[in-house]
């Protein structure tokens, strides 16, 4: 057979079918649109579910695509064997209603033995066994004889899901030769040996599959093919696997060359290899398409990916992050193709490099906690590891539960899932309980509200603030009445309101009901399905049923929400614009007083990054862009571009607010309508939230006045602080501060020489256990920074020691523990040491291992604490 490499094979498919009047469509991006039943796109014909399914008119009737895909199924075999990979490139052409059975077959053999040129001789057909219309095209009209016509089952020749389009399929096999085979003398395709490679599905889409399980036929069949490129490759270059065609054999040889481990020599090393090869393609591939690591959903696959090859680097003896310079070879590799990549080429490597130092900081601690987990399973002849273990490791060092599984699986050990998921329920509930806390205890007892609903109140606010109209029902304490007298408060329905009810991160309106007899403040406003409840106090008189009342909706309070809401799409876009595309919202908070943007990101924004975001959110305000409301169809406004997680709560009909040809969102609160009127837009915060989600909080407009004059009146103390002008302010605090570094330095000094004074007369108090130095003293007249000096200084005089140090300088009573390597080495903990000790004097504290610290509050019972560190050493000692 004639040898190809990936690329050469991507682009004859291609361009065969482009010859055939196929509308060649780029590979759509892995994170699925507008399709909630998959995490990531697993095959070819997934992104083109629509056109299969009649929801949506393919832009022509026949399509091919070779599409990247990312399948994680399987991923505890990925390097274990030579056939498992997360990450391939799926070759396939579509008819929508268009050519059928004759012209796929026809052009499939084609393809194989003209533009592949591979040997009639070599390949074999399976066809489904009832689908006798396709075996005699392929016996009669391609000539194959019928000694390589195999009939299979509907296991394996026949494509369908729960209900929709479905039909019979017939597969493509090459022949590898008897070097391959099982010796069975009846060996052919569908053979289970790896004589026989199915390299080609044809999927005849014939048949509507409706939820009894009947077969109707489809007026316009369809055609689905897909043939992995990878495998193609592979057998085309007689490879034993994907891991030995170029480019990906590349992609190995940089590992090779950056560990100095060959492939091919040993088992264990090869698994590493293998699967940091196919994890870098698919890390890059989804960083490419705006992944970025998480603990939940597609970015979860990410994360597990990175972790997942990080670790198998520390196998092979790679001690450093190297994985984001491994990405550069893919980028390299793949840019012709997939020219995102190199567009986006710094975005991934940060993306993979960041997540990698995360893991790094916590692996070496969590694999030694888990060794020591696994030698004491051992040593108790256990098989299965504590899940309360399992879960400190996830929660305190980021080990996924899969990577605690693979370890233990390696010492054919493994994890009790059951307990590992309950506390991860207990965590869950622990959140949301601690959100409940901060809810608004006005609105608990409506949790359980039960209206008519036939209730509903027409919303106004969009174009007015206040109107005239009617009460329909009234609720207090969870109960319909008739009436609400002065000072009592409850919840008011209206047929009409201006009040905007809380929804889409913007707070609920604020104002006043009244007529001749009543006057009551509206404290909030929230939704309820289609009726608005405002929340009142009645300041006078009485509010019936049925009454008319005028409402008048806070307009200063509106307009500045206004503001800040306008400011969020504009910042949005922004974020965009200076931080990548990738950038998406997460959750937002738009009051009167501020708003706060959440936007997936995976790291902290620079101070840079920060001024240029927010120069250009100010320089939109300036250019004084109108705001035009649309409402339109949610086709339409994903045609035109609006921004929205389409896969969020919107209906059939959107409201979409467009400023200028700025930014387009879909949106349903409530804006200025000029952006002008936002006047000035201030950035006050950035910082994490979660992992991979970034939080911006922001002032406008007065809010941004006041934060001057604040800020004025805060210079003007500090230069009367300094006894300074407000111009030289400045450098008369650095002054200061030299000063004090200055002073910090003599203080050390002295430390450094209290210290040393007192070495001697402590190391004559040195007590020795089972070949564990103690030394514990009380030291007068020395600070915390002595302290520990003191402790650095004895442990370069004393091996195998643990050192607990106290002082009760200026009325504070310090504690400090320090152990050499080889006493933590032992079983030494010096948190848990300085815990007790600490507690003994009515204090607190912990650390780590090698060093800790803590405070005490009774100076009386040092003595007593320190008396403790023999006996504490003796415990962890005989652990």
């Amino acid at each position: 057979m004639t040898e190809y490499n990936l690329h050469e094979i991507r682009k004859k498919y291609l361009d065969f079918f482009e010859k055939k009047d196929h509308l060649i469509v780029r590979s759509f991006p892995l994170v699925p649109k507008d399709d909630k039943s998959l995490l990531l796109v697993n095959a070819g014909m997934a992104p083109l579910k629509p056109y299969f399914l009649g929801t949506k008119e393919p832009p022509r009737k026949r399509m091919a695509t070779c599409q990247k895909c990312v399948r994680t199924g399987d991923i505890e075999n990925v390097g274990k064997t030579d056939r498992h990979g997360t990450f391939f490139e799926m070759l396939g052409n579509f008819s929508f209603g268009d050519y059928f059975k004759r012209e796929a077959i026809n052009w499939a053999w084609e393809f194989m033995t003209e533009e592949l040129n591979i040997s009639k001789e070599l390949l074999w057909i399976s066809v489904y066994l009832d689908d006798d219309e396709a075996y005699n095209i392929w016996k009669d009209e391609i000539g194959v004889s019928e000694k390589k016509l195999v009939r299979m089952g509907k296991e394996d020749n026949f494509w369908e899901l729960e209900v929709g389009p479905c039909g019979p399929s017939s597969e493509i096999y090459i022949d590898r030769g008897e070097k391959y085979g099982c010796g069975d003398e009846n060996c052919k395709a569908g053979c289970e040996c790896d004589r026989y490679v199915e390299v080609w599905n044809l999927v005849f889409s014939q048949f509507d599959k409706d939820e009894m399980g009947n077969y109707k036929t489809l007026p316009s069949p369809n055609i689905d093919t897909g043939m992995g490129l990878e495998r193609i490759t592979a057998v085309l270059n007689d490879a034993d696997n994907i891991f030995e065609i170029e480019p990906i054999k590349s992609i190995i040889n940089k590992i090779e060359e950056i560990t100095n481990v060959k492939y091919k020599e040993k088992d264990k090393s090869d698994v590493s290899i293998r699967v940091i090869t196919d994890h870098i393609r698919a890390m890059v591939f989804l960083a490419s398409d705006g992944v970025i690591p998480s603990n939940e959903g597609r970015g979860y696959v990410l994360r597990r990916l990175i972790r997942r090859a990080s670790r198998h680097g520390k196998l092979l003896g790679l001690k450093d992050s190297f994985l984001y310079n491994l990405a550069d070879i893919v980028i390299d590799n793949f840019k012709e193709f997939y020219d995102n990549l190199e567009v986006k080429k710094a975005q991934i490597k940060k993306i993979i490099q960041i997540e990698e130092q995360k893991f790094q900081e916590t692996i070496d601690q969590g694999i030694e906690i888990l060794k020591g987990y696994i030698l004491e399973m051992k040593n108790k002849n256990q098989k299965t590891l504590n899940g309360y273990k399992a879960f400190k490791l996830y929660d305190t060092y980021g080990f996924p539960l899969d990577l605690t599984k693979e370890i233990l699986e390696d010492e054919a050990l493994d994890v009790n899932e059951e307990d590992f998921n309950k506390e991860m329920e207990n965590q869950k509930n622990r959140a949301r309980n601690a959100r409940e806390k901060g809810s608004k205890s006005d609105w608990d007892n409506q949790n359980d509200l039960s209206l008519d609903k036939s209730i509903q109140t027409k919303f106004e606010g969009y174009e007015n603030l206040s109107s005239k109209s009617k009460v329909i029902a009234i609720i207090k304490e969870n109960q319909s009445i008739e009436s609400l007298k002065e000072n009592e408060r409850g919840y008011i329905i209206l047929e009409n309101s201006p009040f905007y009810g809380e929804s889409g991160g913007q707070v609920g309106d604020k104002g006043i009901f009244e007529n001749d007899n009543f006057k009551g403040n509206v404290i909030d406003t929230q939704k309820k399905e289609e009726k608005l409840l405002h929340l009142i106090k009645v300041e006078h008189g009485n509010i019936s049923l049925n009454d008319t009342i005028y409402t008048k909706v806070d307009k200063d309070r509106r307009i500045d929400i206004a503001r800040n809401h306008s400011a969020t799409h504009l910042l949005h876009k922004a974020l965009k614009e200076v931080v990548g595309e990738h950038v998406n919202q997460a959750g937002s908070l738009v009051t009167d007083e501020r708003l706060r943007f959440d936007f997936t990101h995976f790291e902290a924004l620079t101070k840079e990054e920060l001024m240029d975001i927010e120069k250009k959110v100010n320089d939109k305000i300036w250019e004084s862009l109108e705001v035009s409301v649309v409402e339109t169809s949610i086709d339409k406004a994903k045609e035109l571009g609006a921004s929205a997680l389409f896969d969020s709560k919107y209906g059939e009909n959107v409201r979409m607010v467009k400023m200028g040809e700025y930014t387009i969102e879909l949106c349903g609160g409530t804006h200025v309508n000029n952006i002008s009127q936002i006047g000035i837009f201030k950035i006050i915060s950035e910082s994490g939230i979660a992992s991979g989600v970034r939080r911006i909080e922001a002032i406008t407009a007065r809010k941004v006045y006041e934060n001057i004059i604040d800020m004025d009146n805060t210079l003007e103390a500090l230069s009367e602080t300094l006894k300074s002008n407000k111009d030289n302010v400045l450098e008369k605090a650095k002054s200061y501060v030299e000063e004090v570094k200055s002073l910090q330095k003599q203080i050390d000094s002295l430390n450094s020489k209290i210290a040393n004074s007192k070495l001697d007369n402590i190391l004559d108090g040195v007590s020795n256990i089972d070949g564990i130095n103690i030394v514990t003293k009380k030291v007068d007249e020395i600070d915390v920074e002595g302290l520990r000096q003191l402790g650095d200084k004895i442990k370069e005089r004393l091996d195998k020691s643990i050192i607990v140090l106290a002082t009760d300088k200026d009325d504070k009573v310090n504690f400090i523990a320090t152990a050499t390597s080889d006493a933590v080495k032992r079983g030494i903990h010096c948190g848990n040491i300085i815990r007790e000790v600490a507690k003994a004097t009515g204090g607190g504290g912990g650390g780590r291992p090698n060093m800790a610290q803590a405070g005490g509050k009774d100076a009386s019972k040092i003595d007593e604490a320190l008396n403790l560190v023999e006996t504490l050493v003796k415990e962890q000692l005989n652990k």
